[in-house]
């Protein structure tokens, strides 16, 4: 039988598009539960809280969470009557304070942190809006994501949810982007490309946002933007590469070749690694110690290597920029070559691997 949650009272005030109410099921759905009368979790509509507080509470039967002193989730706990503001919790509840809980380590967005609770009103909706958004970023990724466009992805990604349009959607425009920026490339018209990459790569931050603060994820639509982000970057380092007889820089057919075999293996090696770091030791090697964590923002990825094509371009060498790449990619993949090795070694020697998080 599915865990029941039984809203208490009622919330018109949206977030994301969603009432309340609306956004609780959708939570609820996330973690296999339903709405219902007389369910084991009790949720004051009035607040607005990251997820994983209902997660949280799940865990915890006897539990109430409280922000402010007033209560808003409980586990096995007749708080109706608290949540209403018309009388008190019973004696033998345990309280968790929401101001003094601390820090929850989020797998899936690695990062550690206290996860919000707020009052949702039409007053506080912005604000809430912002919080949440914020709280859907991933704490390890590469430089631009986390430093050049996050604003940018916040106006995008509420425009997204006020004129209804969903993930997939956002994830197609960025799908048509990313095509539009490889025929650039192939032609040699590389600032129209990376015009139009940039705008995909800021897209591709948003759909995944968009879906987390409207909690809309879907096997689907994580595989339709994992697909693309997968196979898109070796086909734009080929594209750049064959662009650049059009531009007037040509390499050589024997550069040519050894930089796209560098870059398509350095790429698939680097994917292997991670993959196994994953397998063996159940996390992402980007969190496994802060010096792997700091190394993601500039570790051969797409956007970190876009930064490098775009310096070269500015000095009108882009076939140095994509010879700098391959080497780039070539040295990432050894670095994280031998963080794999470290990380056996050091589970050979009975120590145990966790992550820096924790």
């Amino acid at each position: 039988m599915s865990l029941v949650v039984t809203p208490i009272g009622d919330n018109p005030t949206r977030m994301w598009g969603l009432t309340a109410r609306r956004r609780l099921e959708r939570i609820a759905a996330r973690m296999g539960a339903r709405l219902g009368e007389g369910g084991e979790i009790q949720v004051n509509l009035a607040y607005a809280f990251d997820p994983a507080w209902l997660r949280l509470i799940a865990a915890r039967p006897g539990a109430v969470v409280t922000k402010d002193g007033v209560s808003v989730l409980a586990n096995g706990v007749d708080a109706r009557a608290a949540m209403e503001g018309k009388g008190a919790l019973p004696a033998d509840a345990e309280i968790i304070a929401q101001e003094t809980f601390g820090d929850i380590v989020n797998d899936e967005l690695r990062k550690r942190e206290q996860p919000f609770m707020e009052r949702l009103t039409p007053d506080s909706v912005a604000g809430l809006e912002e919080i949440s958004y914020r709280a859907s970023y991933k704490g390890v990724t590469d430089l631009l994501t986390k430093y050049l466009w996050p604003r940018w992805a916040f106006h995008l990604t509420r425009l997204a949810a006020r004129i209804g349009l969903s993930p997939n959607m956002v994830t197609s425009i960025g799908a048509v982007l990313c095509a539009v920026a490889t025929a650039c490339f192939w032609f040699g018209h590389y600032w129209a490309g990376m015009a139009s990459g940039l705008v995909f790569m800021v897209l591709d931050t948003v759909d995944g946002k968009l879906a987390r603060c409207t909690i809309t994820s879907s096997k689907w639509g994580e595989a339709f933007d994992h697909g693309i982000d997968l196979v898109h970057p070796l086909v734009w380092w080929y594209a750049w590469g064959v662009g650049l007889e059009s531009y007037g820089r040509p390499l050589d057919p024997p550069t040519f070749w050894t930089v796209m075999i560098a870059l398509a293996a350095g790429y698939i090696v680097q994917r292997l690694i991670e993959g196994a770091f994953i397998a063996s030791f159940g996390m992402h090697i980007h969190v496994w110690r802060k010096v792997d964590s700091d190394f993601r923002l500039i570790t051969a990825r797409r956007n970190p290597n876009m930064v490098i094509l775009f310096v070269a371009t500015l000095a009108m060498r882009p076939d140095i920029g994509l010879v700098a790449v391959a080497v780039w990619t070539v040295l990432s993949c050894l670095f994280h070559l031998v963080r794999l090795a470290q990380a056996y070694a050091l589970r050979w020697r009975g120590g145990a691997v966790r992550s820096w998080l924790e």
